[in-house]
């Protein structure tokens, strides 16, 4: 068996409640590795022939958590989350950090792939070499901590009851979602921990709709053995040296850029990036730090970055929110994209959608959507069960994410995120509102943007494979494979790097593969499975070369800040968008070209995309 991994997968059928260890050949694990890229074969393997047709909510749909090779071994455990996304159609790698991974593998598994659907709430519990489903009534319902509480009790009782010798088991670890998720909100999250999300795809809501409320893991195992124990050792010790010099991201985390990358960059959301420079210091890291931080330094397991931070308002209306950092896209869209520029109602607002299970991105790039429909009177108060979300009123904003979670009123359109519900009010409301609707190809962005030239590349996002997914955006057709990678491996891209991780990985799984070679050939496998599926897409859209764009608002002129009246040249996007497929291997329509598949031995993906070749 190939070093690094675990050796098996469980395969469960929530409908007819079938439980299987399956396993890959060394061959697919070498070309896809883990993560995103396995998640891709088998997704293409099982539903490629009927993409179209599938229900990313329905019961035909897969939902798979997958760990990598690197997982765990190097610094940092990290899981994918994935599946046909309700969002895009597509297929998106959403990675969170905790220990759940690291649960995983050390029970025997790489991954656990997830169809059919469970007549009742329930979870799966993985334990050593074993799975189980499990009822989950008592859960289901509940926010994350106490989904996280209740959960954490039932299984320590039962291990201890099952194996009394081994003395006071700890907590185990868990993928789970909140009531958003339970509501197929399009927008919910994956959850780890009460604050780690897997928030792109809108993979929450694939769980929710199998009646999955979690997947709780505990393993006495050991981690897997690794091709070259001696020369992992080394370079993990190289690699910590390097992480613990990071001074800025160690104090800070991403966290800082709350306040640098509106006031420096003009970059960051503003009134639903009505606006995206602020020269607002009250919600720069340091007014997070001295008021709220009441832990500086933790991490998740292996991880000398330590970059989290702990953060609780302790008096006041808000008294008792407790998340992380937040770290920069939480501060961004919980806080100046709602108008909100006071950090401890940034931090209400973002401990709010964590425990709703609500993706810290994309949710709120939906609240400040409707803000500004209602801003703009297009949506009134009688829309939103009496809610009046006027900038900066962060009780007002709260109330909103309520309303999205519970799918009251015009809630229950705005559920279904910004691009389907920008389409159904510009219906309901005969007024054309997408340009308002922030996102590319059904995926809400991240928050970096592209008119000042001063971040986001003009066509990161409106190429990407992920759409709006910020961390996996294209700076060219080369670099772009190293988020592919990160995310199959399974690893922390803030704790990569770039120098040592190639060795590490022959380290840990004997294999010769290069960097070139993975930037060449093997990731450009999983990126043209990936755009396959956004091109079939189905069965409510599909996508096509004209969606390989920026949203309209990218092409309004800054209305203030150092950058004022720049904006993204609309030539330059088209210029860089033809180069891009050329060099990836796409034709004008935005197709992956026949001899591209067949040298990828990618030829049922050249079969499936013929019929969309003019």
């Amino acid at each position: 068996m190939t070093r690094g991994y675990a050796g098996k997968f469980l395969d469960v059928d929530l409908s007819s409640e079938k439980i299987e260890d399956i396993t890959f050949d060394d061959a697919t694990l070498k070309n896809f590795v883990g993560g995103r890229g396995l998640s891709a074969k088998i997704l293409w393997d099982r539903l490629g022939e009927k993409w179209a047709s599938i229900d990313p909510l329905g019961p035909e749909n897969l939902f798979l958590a997958m760990t990598g090779p690197l997982t765990a071994i190097y610094p940092g455990a990290r899981v994918c989350a994935t599946g046909k996304s309700p969002q895009s159609n597509g297929i998106i790698g959403s990675t969170t950090s905790g220990e759940f991974p690291l649960e995983l593998k050390c029970a025997g598994y790489d991954g656990v792939i997830v169809s059919g659907k469970a007549e009742n709430p329930v979870y799966i519990l993985v334990t050593d070499d074993r799975g189980e489903i499990r009822d989950a009534s008592d859960a289901w319902g509940k926010g994350g901590m106490e989904t996280i509480l209740t959960l954490n009790k039932e299984v320590r009782k039962l291990l201890g009851t099952r194996a009394p010798k081994v003395g006071k088991w700890k907590e185990p670890g868990m993928i789970y979602v909140g009531p958003a998720g339970e509501n197929r909100i399009r927008t919910a999250a994956v959850m780890q921990k009460i604050s780690h999300a897997a928030g792109y795809g809108g993979y929450g809501a694939v769980m929710g709709s199998k009646n999955l409320k979690a997947i709780v893991a505990k393993g006495r195992g050991p981690l897997p053995d690794v091709a070259n124990p001696a020369t992992v050792k080394l370079l993990w010790k190289e690699i910590d040296k390097w992480l613990i010099g990071r001074d800025s991201m160690r104090r800070w985390g991403t966290g800082y850029g709350g306040y640098t990358v509106g006031a420096h960059q003009s970059s960051e959301p503003v009134r639903n990036w009505q606006d995206e420079w602020h020269d607002e210091a009250s919600i720069g890291g340091i007014k997070f730090d001295l008021r709220y931080w009441v832990k500086r330094y933790w991490s998740d397991f292996n991880c000398a970055t330590c970059c989290l931070k702990l953060a609780v308002i302790k008096s006041g209306p808000y008294k008792g929110a407790i998340t992380d950092n937040p770290d920069y896209e939480l501060q961004a869209y919980c806080g100046p994209n709602l108008g909100i520029y006071d950090a401890g109602e940034c931090i209400y607002i973002s401990a709010l959608v964590d425990d709703l299970g609500l993706s810290g991105i994309n949710s709120p790039n939906t609240m400040a959507f409707a803000a500004e429909l209602y801003q703009r009177g297009i949506l009134t108060a009688e829309d939103l069960d009496g809610i009046e979300p006027k900038w900066g009123d962060a009780k007002a904003m709260g109330e909103l994410a309520k309303l999205i979670t519970e799918r009251r009123k015009i809630g229950d359109i705005l559920a279904e995120g910004t691009y389907r519900a920008a389409l159904k009010i510009s219906e309901l409301k005969g007024v054309d509102v997408t340009p308002y609707a922030v996102h590319v190809k059904g995926v809400e962005i991240g928050a970096h943007g592209t008119r000042s030239g001063r971040d986001m590349r003009p066509i990161g996002y409106a190429c990407a494979v992920q759409g709006g997914d910020h961390t996996s955006s294209v700076f060219d057709a080369y670099r772009e494979m190293g988020s592919i990678f990160t995310d199959s491996a399974v690893v922390c891209s803030f704790v990569t790097n770039r120098d040592l991780i190639w060795e590490f990985y022959r380290a840990v799984t004997g294999w010769d593969t290069t960097m070139e070679e993975w930037r060449s050939k093997l990731g450009h496998r999983i990126t043209h499975i990936q755009r396959a599926t956004l091109l079939l897409g189905g069965p409510d859209v599909t996508w096509t070369a004209a969606d390989d764009d920026n949203p309209p608002r990218y092409y309004e002129p800054l209305p203030s800040g150092p950058y004022k009246g720049k904006t993204t040249d609309k030539k330059v996007v088209e210029e860089m968008k033809k180069n891009y497929y050329d060099t990836i291997g796409w034709d004008e329509q935005g197709i992956p070209k026949s001899d591209i598949l067949k040298k990828l031995d990618l030829a049922d993906v050249d079969k499936a995309l013929k019929k969309l070749r003019k």
